[in-house]
């Protein structure tokens, strides 16, 4: 968080130079208004951009969103910080589900989203859904690691003399 010290900028709308008296009573009740406010509060977010902090009611748990995980037969209510990750929202699922992060495939607003994708940057919002998929090819190639590990038993058996 950066911290600059401005009086330049001022939240209220005035016009100046639009009064019957030159404008000089309006200016009078900006300076007021302005005065008091004496540094703003800045934020640098994730893509680069540095912008003005937004102001809160400072609760606790600011910035933790509840999002709804569900899968083909259940689903999971995961908090997590809105400025986090898929890649960190699939390891937590990775936990709760089983599945290893690399098998999941989370899908938001019907577009597959990669791991270093912001949570709040896509638009994921407190009580929103995602999709959690098992990727089919790697589901398939546990099949095939499985059915390969087996081994078919022998229907007789040779013995030497």
């Amino acid at each position: 968080m950066i911290k600059l010290k401005s009086k330049r900028f001022c939240r209220g709308s005035f016009k100046f130079g639009s009064g019957g008296n030159g404008g000089s009573g309006n200016a009078k009740v900006a300076e007021k208004v302005c005065g008091n406010m004496s540094e703003i509060k800045w934020e640098l977010r994730p893509g680069g951009m540095l912008v003005q902090k937004r102001e809160t009611g400072g609760s606790v748990g600011e910035g933790v969103i509840t999002v709804r995980v569900s899968t083909v037969s259940q689903w999971h209510d995961i908090s997590i910080e809105a400025t986090s990750t898929f890649g960190e929202l699939k390891m937590i699922l990775s936990l709760v589900t089983s599945l290893e992060p690399r098998e999941q495939r989370l899908l938001f607003k019907g577009k597959e989203r990669e791991d270093d994708e912001y949570l709040h940057m896509v638009g994921v919002r407190d009580k929103d859904k995602v999709l959690l998929l098992e990727d089919p090819a790697i589901k398939e190639m546990k099949l095939h690691k499985l059915a390969g590990s087996q081994q078919i038993g022998t229907a007789y058996r040779t013995i030497s003399v």
